[in-house]
């Protein structure tokens, strides 16, 4: 019986007990060995010029590369390469090699599993050190916003630790009570169980919110569908795990009240990209390299992204297709908020998060998001493309939803995808999430299958 289960079966005060031990223990690992030399070393990083910090992530890249083609079996024949010599590390490398690519076991690590939102889940193992490293990171980043350890947070991950029983009972989370954490479940959201969501919401009211955007969006369309307002005020939402749309902004902001920070991180370990102040994402050279490149690998400015991650000494990622996609900016643009970390147009997401149109080739997942903005009532949808001449759409919808809002809507998406594809619309109660809690937009398996 795995933890999950086990949790379950307790009363609610000694799950509440138990996560609140479990969280202790795990930020008692993250903050001891080097967390706070890595705390003031990142501090330090941000006052250095270009040429300072350059010359920083060449050492850090050369340690890394070193460390790999000595440790790793996987990499030993590239030692003294250049690291555009490395081969690509490609996802199913790393889930039927793990044993060659690693260079501890999992007893002396921290093993992390991604998702599997693309079709497989894949183990990473990090050394603690890495682990302290990217903590002490992030933490830095957070503190920046006025986040600290301690302040009433709600968390909304894929922990599916609430069963539908338990939300019948009024109970969607659990508690760490010494941290003041508060864990909801992204398994059971949707307008059954919203009340239950929204009065926890409103009676814990949280300063800082974390988690899957469209987890906290699905809440706050609901909310705004039934012209509710938030009692409270949260004063910043950290998304983490999924593409952050222009929609999840808009909606979050005005039901909560508070402003989106964004990062781009991985389970994997990927490199960070960090939002400033002034609202602009930069990628964090001290992280790793991204580079980014066209369906040819060759380099451009908006494609898919190969990452070499400086905090994967426990399982090396060097040149891994990590399966997302992003577009730079213009070098020459400068931000306002001073630091000279290379700037970062858009990060677009998962490379198979786009529909193939016959029409216009692929429309990507911001286009589509964008079909709900002129039809009111609609909570959620989903777009699963099997053939490329057919898309199953599933609706979830309210009183709103009439049959003029479901002609703006089927417009809207016919502008993006053309006339060529027949849609089968389907109204549902529920969209079920992702394994991993998440959401998706749109289910490809047409692009699944081209990946494969």
């Amino acid at each position: 019986m795995n933890k999950e289960k086990v949790l379950r079966v307790l009363p609610y005060f000694f799950q509440n007990l138990l996560v609140t031990l479990f969280n202790v223990n795990q930020y008692k690992m993250r903050h001891s060995g080097k967390y706070y030399f890595y705390k003031n070393y990142y501090k330090k990083i941000e006052s250095m010029n270009e040429f300072e910090w350059q010359e920083e992530m060449n050492k850090k890249k050369q340690d890394f590369l070193d460390y790999a083609t000595q440790n790793s079996n996987w990499y030993k024949d590239y030692r003294g390469k250049e690291l555009s010599e490395f081969p690509i590390l490609l996802k199913e490398h790393v889930i039927n090699n793990l044993n060659i690519i690693k260079t501890i076991s999992e007893e002396k690590g921290k093993v992390s599993l991604t998702g599997g939102t693309t079709g497989a889940s894949m183990k990473v193992i990090y050394t603690h050190q890495d682990v302290q490293e990217r903590f002490a990171l992030i933490d830095n980043f957070r503190a920046k916003h006025g986040y600290s350890l301690g302040k009433k947070t709600a968390w909304f991950s894929g922990k599916n630790l609430v069963t539908q029983h338990d939300i019948e009972k009024g109970i969607c989370s659990h508690y760490d009570f010494i941290n003041k954490i508060r864990f909801y479940s992204t398994f059971l959201i949707n307008e059954k169980n919203f009340d239950v969501y929204w009065k926890s919401l409103n009676e814990f009211q949280p300063e800082f919110m974390v988690g899957f955007p469209s987890s906290v969006f699905e809440i706050c369309q609901i909310a705004k569908s039934k012209g509710l307002k938030y009692s409270g005020k949260v004063k910043i939402f950290f998304p983490t795990a999924e593409t952050v749309l222009a929609e999840h902004r808009e909606v979050i902001s005005e039901i909560l009240g508070c402003k989106l920070v964004d990062q781009y991180a991985s389970s994997e370990g990927a490199p960070l990209i960090l939002e400033c102040e002034a609202g602009h994402l930069h990628i964090h050279p001290l992280t790793g390299i991204f580079e980014v490149v066209d369906d040819n690998l060759q380099p451009t400015t908006s494609g898919q992204m190969l990452v070499t991650s400086f905090t994967t000494h426990g399982t090396p990622l060097i040149r891994y297709r990590i399966g997302d996609s992003i577009t730079l900016s213009e070098p020459s643009k400068k931000c306002k908020c001073g630091s000279t970390f290379p700037l970062v147009e858009s990060i677009q997401g998962r490379t198979t998060d786009y529909i193939f149109s016959p029409a216009y080739g692929k429309v990507n997942l911001g286009n589509i998001s964008n079909s709900t903005k002129n039809a009111k009532g609609i909570i959620c949808f989903q777009l699963i493309q099997d053939k490329i001449d057919h898309i199953e759409v599933k609706l979830v919808v309210n009183n709103e939803f009439t049959n003029d809002e479901e002609l703006n809507f089927i417009s809207a998406l016919r502008e993006r995808i053309g006339n060529d594809i027949q849609l089968d619309i389907n109204y549902v109660e529920n969209i079920p999430k992702e394994k991993s809690g998440k959401f998706r937009i749109v289910k490809n398996n047409l692009a699944l299958k081209d990946t494969k």
